[in-house]
């Protein structure tokens, strides 16, 4: 079930999203069976992403993308798919990711909750 969220919090994620890009669920699993060439990354709390997680993705938390990002992925151009719960945070995470001059980030509609309610397969740590 999604969460409710406070008006603030979705004013902050309106904003955001008038500067990110955002691509759907099912543009992510066609890209993803293509063998399509990019980064996917969910940023969502450590216990979500040990529920289960997007195969292929990897992990960096919400909490600590911005702190660890250059590192991970050193190059500016590197595109990057985001994913979260349901689309709010991956937008928050793609506007910082763009403000620290990465130039290829979208971030995925729906996320978590949309991808588990399309039947699209899912991994867990260790299974």
């Amino acid at each position: 079930m999604a969460k409710q969220h406070s008006p603030a919090f979705l004013a902050l994620v309106d904003d955001a999203k008038k500067r990110v890009r955002e691509t759907t669920i099912p543009e992510l699993r066609r890209r993803l069976e293509a063998k399509e060439g990019f980064h996917l990354v969910d940023v969502r709390e450590d216990h979500e992403w040990a529920a289960g997680h997007i195969p292929g993705a990897v992990h960096l938390s919400k909490g600590i993308i911005e702190r660890d990002i250059e590192e991970k992925f050193p190059s500016r151009e590197a595109e990057i798919l985001l994913y979260c719960g349901g689309g709010f945070r991956s937008a928050l995470v793609a506007d910082n990711l763009q403000k620290m001059g990465y130039r290829n980030v979208v971030s995925v509609d729906g996320g978590w909750r949309g991808w588990v309610g399309a039947g699209f397969p899912v991994e867990k740590d260790g299974a």
